[in-house]
Formats: structure tokens, sequence, C-alpha cells
């Protein structure tokens, strides 16, 4: 112990000058000015919204994607001191003296000049020269669009960052993979692309198809450990398990750690509870858990209560009855039963509350003590105010003809009897003999004569309805639908017989206190589905674009106008990168199908390493452009140029891959080589022409002609060109 104090402790590290440099100029494009403009540039005015919720501990519910992203945005608005006040209702608007512009932007334009070394050194790990991997990452940095869209109150940068970050650390741990399997390098690697995968969905549901492709990556190379006769079969499974471990169970955990963080942080009832579950949002601190506080939980006969409609499309609504009767005669000429309309209101209101009734007696109060409802027992449903019976029949709806008419029953004095008797189905219970409760319980109403079930079916009436929604009794030949679950929401214990008294009662507070807290697993389902299940607005924006414009680009956003000078940030991309890449990753596809044609005919024009680098990075690159970009296809959303960012950026890390493997294996002699390297300078240097000339649209610090404006029409950089050479 004395010999090793007697020596000093010397500590050496290999520091790649490269690698830090790349950083460093990464940072002063990402960094420079990065308050200007003080002002709400575009989708900022959404993000930071959301920012300002975080800072209040208000729920929120945003269709773009899982909480991550909008996390780490709250977080450098935390560390910069943000109280959230601030009114995010227009785009150039000019920020308080209370908003840290600087902190918000703050970790995107990290992840943005992070992004450039790890560029650098993916190529390097798939053993490409360090020239392609310079090139790679020098594109990365002059790409006008990734300039734009880290500098700002935005998510695709640190979305970008994830991707590189999981592609890294796989191609880390599979290089480590040959030389020290079970290492803490192989390991650490290993998990931190789980993690970086889950970081990567976390931020938006595209980081999905990254995740993927690593996994579909991944199972390749363990059924090639499957293969490999110098393992054990220990050793096989060993490695088997910790890349399920890695690969599943991580991301899986992570993944719900963010939902966790988040809705302990959002306690708060906000605005968009209603897209809620009633559970849910009684679970929130204030809004529907002040109303319902002290709500008993068990239903019994003689309880008043109002009924929410599970489904909550086309908008969350109660059941709902008022004085009015449906026509006589329909529009369309077909007849009605007259009877009181009964419909789903998306509003609070008296009339949506309603007592459940014994049908063989006829008091309309709790006794002492309660008799509660349970499964499969019959109800009768009574109308609160009007005090008419919840009725259905052999008539057709009036919106939906193959349903029937739902309506509160009118006695006309002819030959049509009352029909109100309703079996109550509890469609998530544990037992046959569950209580029905408060707001957990979800049930449905199956009607005793005809078999048809109470169902939402979300069509809106014509003005004699009110514009409400429509309520039809469904036959259970036409299949389940979540429209038919209805719970109560609140509830109260009827104490008055007389219909005064109880009208003053249906007004008054409930006071019994009943607590009901929904687990963290429930309110993630809830979540997760809302999530995944709303429907963004898919209105056209005058910006929105199709995929196949972004290729070409063909398109650009105007990000921010400035209000006195013409200042202006625009999402413009560099057109001699974009172009390149879309080349680079055609000629990519024609040599790999050549190649493969020729090795099916066992001529193999690449020795067996260089193809086997030449697979992997197409797979990784040219796949993670494919699966970044293609499925934008399917997508039935309004589309903006920046969705494509995530798919140019592996583009961009092909192209260099691609200009070495044409300058080593295409290019016969050397004279060749150093023809095309000087056109691969030249090629360089046009795209860096470009970015100087796109600069004042990219960070918007410099007043601009109407002549200059127009010469940075993306379609007239060519032009640029000309003028230059």
């Amino acid at each position: 112990m004395l010999e090793i104090l007697k020596r000093p402790i010397v500590v050496t590290a290999d520091i790649n000058l490269n690698f830090v440099a790349l950083a460093g100029m990464g940072l002063l494009s990402r960094l420079w000015c990065l308050t200007h403009p003080r002002a709400v540039v575009f989708d900022e005015v959404y993000y930071g919204q959301y920012v300002s919720f975080y800072m209040k501990r208000i729920f929120f519910l945003d269709g773009s994607g899982p909480p991550l992203g909008h996390m780490l945005l709250a977080l450098g608005g935390y560390l910069g001191g943000f109280d959230g006040n601030f009114l995010w209702n227009r785009i150039g608007a000019e920020y308080s003296s209370n908003v840290p512009v600087c902190a918000l932007r703050l970790l995107p334009a990290l992840a943005g000049a992070f992004s450039i070394p790890m560029a650098y050194q993916i190529v390097a790990e798939l053993r490409f020269s360090h020239c392609a991997a310079m090139g790679a990452a020098l594109l990365m940095l002059i790409e006008n669009a990734l300039i734009t869209q880290s500098r700002l109150i935005l998510l695709e940068s640190m979305l970008i960052f994830c991707n590189l970050l999981a592609v890294l650390s796989y191609l880390k741990f599979s290089n480590s993979q040959k030389t020290s399997p079970f290492s803490p390098s192989w390991w650490f690697w290993l998990m931190l692309t789980g993690v970086a995968c889950a970081c990567a969905v976390g931020i938006k549901y595209t980081g999905v198809f990254t995740y993927l492709l690593l996994l579909s990556v991944a199972a390749v190379h363990a059924w090639h450990v499957i293969g490999d006769q110098t393992l054990s079969n220990v050793c096989v499974l060993c490695h088997l398990l910790a890349r399920a471990v890695a690969l599943l169970v991580i991301p899986v955990i992570t993944y719900l750690l963010f939902f966790y963080i988040h809705l302990i942080v959002l306690y708060r009832s906000g605005p968009h509870d209603q897209i809620m579950s009633s559970a849910f949002q009684a679970s929130l601190e204030g809004g529907l858990a002040r109303i319902t506080q002290g709500q008993p939980l068990e239903v019994a006969y003689g309880s008043q209560v109002t009924l929410r409609n599970v489904f909550g499309k086309p908008i969350p609504c109660w059941l709902h009855s008022h004085q009015n009767t449906y026509p006589m005669i329909y529009e369309n000429g077909r007849g009605s039963s007259h009877q009181q309309q009964v419909t789903c209101y998306p509003f609070k209101d008296v009339n949506n509350w309603w007592i459940v009734k014994d049908p063989g007696r006829h008091q309309l109060v709790v006794n002492n003590p309660p008799r509660p409802v349970r499964h499969g027992d019959i109800v009768q449903l009574v109308h609160g105010l009007t005090t008419r019976l919840l009725n259905t029949h052999d008539v057709a709806a009036p919106l939906s003809p193959h349903s029937q008419e739902v309506s509160c029953y009118v006695d006309y004095n002819i030959s049509m009897p009352a029909q109100s008797l309703w079996r109550l189905d509890i469609v998530n219970r544990e037992s046959d003999t569950d209580i029905w409760k408060t707001i957990l319980s979800e049930v449905r109403f199956v009607h005793v004569n005809t078999s048809a079930i109470l169902k939402l079916s979300g069509a809106h009436l014509p003005d004699w309805g009110f514009r409400q929604l429509e309520v039809v009794g469904e036959r259970p030949s036409r299949g389940y639908h979540e429209s038919m679950l209805w719970n109560v929401e609140e509830h109260r214990y009827g104490e008055s017989q007389e219909q005064k008294e109880r009208e003053l009662e249906l007004h008054s507070p409930t006071q019994v206190d009943v607590s009901r807290n929904l687990s963290f697993l429930a309110r993630f389902s809830e979540l997760q589905w809302r999530l995944l299940t709303l429907r963004s607005d898919d209105s056209e924006h005058k910006y929105s674009s199709t995929p196949l414009e972004w290729v070409t680009l063909d398109t650009n956003i105007v990000y921010w106008l400035h209000p006195r000078s013409s200042a202006q940030i625009h999402l413009l991309g560099n057109v001699v990168v974009w172009a390149s890449a879309s080349l680079a990753t055609v000629v990519y596809a024609l040599l790999s199908c050549w190649y493969l044609c020729r090795r099916r005919r066992r001529v193999c024009d690449l020795p067996e390493d260089s193809w086997l680098r030449w697979v992997l990075a197409g797979t990784l690159c040219g796949g993670g452009w494919a699966v970044n970009y293609l499925p934008f296809f399917l997508m039935e959303k309004t589309l903006f140029l920046y969705h494509y960012l995530p798919a140019l950026t592996f583009q961009i890390i092909l192209l260099p891959v691609v200009l070495q493997h044409v300058r080593e294996h295409l290019c016969r002699s050397q004279l060749q080589r150093n023809v095309f390297s000087a056109l691969i300078v030249a090629w360089y240097s046009s795209a860096c022409h470009v970015f100087i000339a796109l600069r004042p649209l990219t960070y918007g610090d410099k007043s601009l002609s109407a002549s200059e404006l127009r010469a940075l029409r993306w379609k007239d950089t060519w032009d640029i060109l000309i003028r230059r050479y």
C-alpha cells in the first residue's frame, strides 16, 4: 500500500482532436446568437405552451407524441428560472423579460451540435476512412435546415440526436463483440443502445422506426451468434438474454419511467381533462376531482347520477334529455315516436342527471342502508327534472335508421306501451356479483325487451335537436364498440321524494368523502391509448407539404418575419447537400443490386470485409433513411418539411460512404482517383457557398432587400453557384 502512495497516480487518455473540433464548431453554429429572434417562432407557440403547463404542474395531452421531448424543453425552462407566465397565443409575439429564451432553446441546440461529432463517429465505427467521417460531419455542420431546426424550442434535433446515439452505441457494441464480449464497455454500449432507443421513441413516436431497424439488425447478428460453433450453448444463451434485456426490457422500463415522471409532475387539472376518462380526471387536483370529491362509491337504487360516454368521440358528452320531443316527421319523410328527446350533451348541465330506480318500487330515494345495484340487475333510469323513464322501442333512430330511437317515454294513450327496463352489464367487472361503482365501473345498458344496447352514434342532430349528439339503441348483432360504454361521473344519494325538493337537491353539492385513486399503470394505459388514438388536426396548412416534395426540396417554411425589417427565418435546406444525398442513395441501391447479381454468379467484386462494411453501412444509413421517410406516405396527417430531417440525417451519413466507395473501388487508376477527389473538393466548396448564401435565412440576423430575397429562393440557388464559378 505504501509503495502505491510513493508513486504518482497518472491517468492517460486518448483525445480525438477531430471529435473535439467538430463539437466546438457544432456548438458555435448552433449557439451563435441563440436568443435571436426574441420572439415566438413557428411551432414554439405550441411547445412553449406545454413548457408553461409543466412549470404550473397542469396536465395536458399532446397528440404529437410521448412526453420526454416536452419534459426536456421544460427542464431548460426550469433551470432558466421560467415561471410559466407567458401567453403563447401568437407567432411573432415578443417574449417578455421573464422568459429565459436562451435556456429554453439550449437543449435542442446542444442536441443539434453534438449530432455533428456523432455522425463522424458513426462513419468511423463503420470502418470507413477518416476523410469520409469528416465529410459526413462537415455536411451535418453546414446543412441549413438542421441548423434552423436545432436553434428553436422544437423536438426534431433531440430526436435526431437520440437516433444517432442509438446507432452509434449499437456499432460500438457490435465492434466490441468481436474483441471483448461481456466486458464492461460491451455492457455499457449495449445498455446505452436500449436507453437511446427508448429516448427516441419517448420524444416522438417516429423514433420507433429507428428502434425497429436496430432490432432487426440485432436479430440478424444474434442469428449469427447462434450459428457460431466456437461458442458453447450456455454462452449463446447468455448472449441472447443480454440482448433481450438490453434491447427489449430496458427500453420498456425507460419508456414507462418517462410517463411516471410526467404524471407525477402534472398533477393538476388542465384544459385537456375532458379527453380523459372520469376516473383519470378524478385523480387530478382540481377540476372534476373538486366536483366529485366526497361522492358515494357504490351506486344504489335511488342514486342520482350523470352518465358519461366512455368513448368520448367525437367529443366527450353526457347522457341528456330535455322537454323537447322528436319531430313527428323528419326531413326525409320518415316518422318518429314524438317522444321526449334523449341526446348526449358535451357540457355540464342539470338535465344530465338521472335517477336509478328499482322497477318493483315507486320511490326515488336511497334506502337506509342503501341497496347497491349489481351486475345483471334490472333497472329503470328516470330523468331527474322531467321524471320520465329512459325508453327505446322498434322505431328507427332519426339519423341512424338501422338503430332504434332512444327517448324518454311520454304516455299519449296510444298503443305504444313503455319499454323502460334495462339490464346493467358491468364490462370491467371482476366477478358476476360486482357492485356498480362511481367513476370506476364501465357499464352497458341492455334493453330487456329488444336486447338493444344504449349507444352514442356520434352524429349531430339537426337544429330541432340543438346540434346535440344522437343516442341510439344498437342491436348486438352489429358488434361491440366502446361507444356503448358509460360510467357514472357525478353521484349523490337521493333523499327527496317530492319533485320540487329533488330539483333543489340536484343543484346542491355532495358531502360524503370517498377516495378513488388510479394506479400508475391504469393511468399510463389510458394516457398511452389516448395518445395513439387522438386524431390531430388534418386541416390543410399553407406550409404543409407531401413526402415527394421533401426529396426535391420543392417546399420551405417561413418560420419568422421581423415586424419592422425584412429579416426572416426560413426552414430551407442546402440544395447541394439534399440533391447529393438523394443521388448517393440511388447510387448505393444500384451498386448493391449490381453486386448482388454478380455475387449470385460467383463473381465477387469486393473483398469479403469490404462487402460486409458496405452492407452494414447501407442497412443502417440507407435503411435509416427508408424507415424514417417511407412511412409518411401512409400517414393521414398534416405533414411539414421538418418531418424529413431525421431521414435526411441518415442520407447525409451515407453520402461520404458512397463517395469513398466509388473512389476506392470504381476509379481504376490513380489519375481517376485524383480527378474524383478534385471533384469532391469542388462539390464541398459549392455546398459551403450555398450555406453562406442561405445563412441570413437560417439565422435571421440580417435584413435583406427584395432582390436578395428573390435570389435566395431555392430554385435559384443554382444561379448562385453559376455566379460563383
